[in-house]
């Protein structure tokens, strides 16, 4: 997608501003908590307008409201054990893009990821687990002789693959990035510093 548009464009940047300006009161522990009052509450009974869609992992330390420092109304999440773009969440996007009109998609991986490390230790074998490991496997098949910890290149690696896989299984989603009307873009979060990289 072409990246052609000046940082001050408020359709391709100014949300992903806004996420990583949630991002770094969150790191630096001087949270607004914004949009969480009664007031905001009875504005969204009408409906909403979220400004981003999150694709993240379930893992109980990455909830995207909180890392984001964002309320009510502002993010449309979407969580599945190793942020997998599965058939349902892609439609679950497609529906964030056709009737919500987010600008803006972030697929956001993290470390000590759980579900990349069960796949790749070849532990994820019971029940449906293999289903979820097929979306993994190929991330870390192409980083397994990269240098550094290899579960973090596999999650950074797999991460960038959902977000492209996204535009590559829906149209919905291909047109309206084609059409610049939203961004896609996959996002890492650190455990440890509780910071979120574009990547």
């Amino acid at each position: 997608m072409s990246e052609s548009k000046t940082p001050a464009d408020p359709v391709r940047r100014e949300p992903l501003d806004r996420l990583m300006d949630g991002n770094a009161r969150f790191v630096a522990a001087r949270l607004e908590n914004p949009n969480r009052s009664p007031e905001r509450r009875a504005q969204l009974l009408e409906g909403q307008k979220p400004f981003a869609a999150i694709l993240g992992c379930a893992d109980s330390r990455v909830a995207p409201e909180v890392i984001f420092d964002q309320g009510l109304g502002d993010l449309f999440v979407l969580r599945v054990a190793g942020n997998v773009a599965t058939d349902h969440m892609v439609a679950s996007v497609e529906y964030a893009v056709a009737h919500l009109g987010v600008p803006l998609v972030m697929v956001l991986g993290h470390s000590r990821c759980g579900a990349v490390t069960a796949t790749l230790h070849k532990q994820a074998t019971e029940g449906q687990l293999p289903k979820l490991a097929a979306l993994i496997e190929p991330a870390c098949l192409l980083t397994h002789c990269a240098p550094g910890d290899p579960v973090e290149q596999a999650a950074r690696t797999h991460a960038r693959r959902m977000a492209a896989r996204l535009r590559e299984e829906s149209v919905i989603i291909a047109t309206a990035a084609a059409e610049e009307r939203i961004r896609v873009v996959a996002g890492y979060y650190d455990l440890e510093s509780g910071r979120v990289e574009v990547l």
